[in-house]
């Protein structure tokens, strides 16, 4: 489970205003952060899967994209 302050809240901030917003409040970059966390650990998980059982000990790029797809979908 990620430590809290994990990801910082002004990535957030900035991200939402990429997007295009023209202000962006606390609580939504809270929530952005929450959800950004919940979702890395889930792809996190199912990499550590892939990589498990391609019999190795090192996540690769290759995992984190395959499980994001998956993951995403």
């Amino acid at each position: 489970m990620p430590k809290k302050g994990d990801l910082q809240l002004a990535p957030m901030h900035r991200l939402i205003k990429k997007a295009g917003a023209a202000r962006v409040s606390e609580g939504a970059a809270i929530e952005l952060k929450k959800v950004l966390e919940e979702l890395g650990v889930r792809i996190a998980k199912e990499a550590l899967d892939f990589t498990v059982h391609a019999h190795r000990k090192t996540v690769k790029d290759v995992d984190i994209r395959i499980a994001a797809t998956k993951i995403i979908r």
